[in-house]
């Protein structure tokens, strides 16, 4: 047998481009096996048949679409305000008769909202006035202050610090919560998806 190197070494010389090889060419190729049918012949169908299942076809369709434009009317239930079936069976014994209040009863009712309306409207008047009668009162005060003295005027007229004394202090820092599992950024989702 040649050495391989030799040989390498001889085929510039001799013109050839191709290299020799040491293995067998692979002179047959399978390609996959194609598991086709032959067409089916289409049958003809009727164009009246064909008309009616399109129709079909349509008007489900439509149904969906309507249904589904009922449906979007609706709002999401909230699970914590439905109200349990258990309750809606036993309605009838839950149910409470009102008793009929007589019209004396009503009247009276009537007659104390109205006094009592006119009573507050008597009291904010006269909070209003004495409002008015105090800061009237003040405002005098100081245009006879100032009279007498610019310098005290403007003393007075000062915003008084420690006349409402008010200072807080909150904390720094929250203390821990005991036991607290901090969430390490994975959840499950267990609300209800509505579609």
């Amino acid at each position: 047998m040649l050495n391989i190197s030799v040989l390498n070494r001889f085929v510039p010389l001799l013109g050839h481009t191709r290299s020799i090889h040491s293995t067998t060419g692979l002179l047959f190729r399978s390609t996959p096996v194609l598991c086709a049918e032959p067409l089916k012949k289409k049958k003809k169908l009727d164009p009246q048949i064909v008309k009616q299942r399109e129709e079909r076809r349509r008007k489900r369709l439509e149904k969906q679409i309507r249904r589904l434009e009922k449906n979007a009317r609706q709002l999401k239930p909230i699970e914590e305000l439905e109200t349990p079936m258990e309750l809606i069976d036993e309605q009838s014994k839950r149910k409470r008769t009102v008793p009929k209040q007589s019209l004396e009863l009503i009247e009276s009712r009537a007659l104390l909202e109205k006094q009592w309306a006119k009573f507050k409207m008597q009291e904010k008047l006269s909070d209003y006035q004495l409002f008015d009668r105090i800061m009237a009162a003040q405002t005098k005060a100081l245009n006879e202050l100032k009279l007498e003295s610019e310098e005290l005027y403007q003393k007075a007229i000062q915003v008084d610090r420690a006349l409402v004394p008010f200072s807080a202090t909150g904390p720094v820092s929250t203390p821990p919560i005991k036991d607290y599992e901090q969430p390490d950024g994975d959840y499950i989702d267990v609300s209800r998806k509505w579609e």
